[in-house]
């Protein structure tokens, strides 16, 4: 199969959740059916990370490697972090759901990644989750990055976490997709000359 080449060095760094401690990370990825995995981990699940006395960040440094092989931007992959910890009640529950779009051109990159957990419907519904300590989490986080029937969940913003990335490309110009920071500035000094244009009649 020709196609081009994404590949990933990187690591889930840290998260910030003011309420929360003791929690730990997996992330996964969702991509279109033009790409596949050539190397590397789909999964992967860190360690149970804690608040130091001295930093409010909880600490993973937890590897992420992978490598794709695409013939079409379409589906590109994107990568979806869930968040877990133990509740008053010893539940594991979810304390956020986060995901992004891999970096569309090479060189180092950090993503902050907003996150988010699933909220009851009613009051009752609340309750009831509250008394039971089972709380609302997605069956298969990997549903987040399909967008399909996600405009009737309501969620509600905690956290955040960060993200850092190592990206290489290659054969990114046979399939005019080069997005090297030299094409950029062109676009960005072409886009300036149109506007100090002025067109007479």
């Amino acid at each position: 199969m020709t196609g081009f080449m994404l590949s990933i060095v990187g690591q889930v760094e840290s998260a910030d959740f003011p309420e929360h401690d003791h929690v730990y990370c997996k992330y996964c990825f969702m991509y279109g059916q033009d790409w596949e995995v050539t190397s590397g981990q789909e999964e992967g699940i860190s360690q149970v990370a804690k608040k130091s006395d001295d930093c409010e960040l909880l600490v993973w440094n937890f590897p992420v490697e992978i490598s794709f092989k695409g013939t079409n931007p379409h589906g590109w992959p994107q990568m979806v972090v869930s968040v877990y910890g133990i509740d008053v009640f010893g539940n594991d529950v979810v304390r956020g759901y986060g995901l992004c779009h891999l970096p569309i051109s090479a060189g180092s990159w950090t993503k902050c990644l907003p996150m988010f957990v699933p909220e009851s419907s009613s009051f009752i519904q609340k309750l009831t989750s509250w008394l039971t300590g089972r709380r609302p989490e997605f069956i298969d986080a990997r549903v987040l990055a399909q967008g399909e029937g996600r405009e009737v969940t309501r969620v509600r913003s905690q956290g955040k976490a960060i993200l850092r990335f190592n990206v290489m490309t290659k054969d990114f110009t046979t399939y005019n997709l080069d997005n090297s920071q030299h094409k950029v500035n062109q676009i960005g000094d072409l886009a300036s000359s149109l506007n100090s244009m002025r067109i007479t009649t």
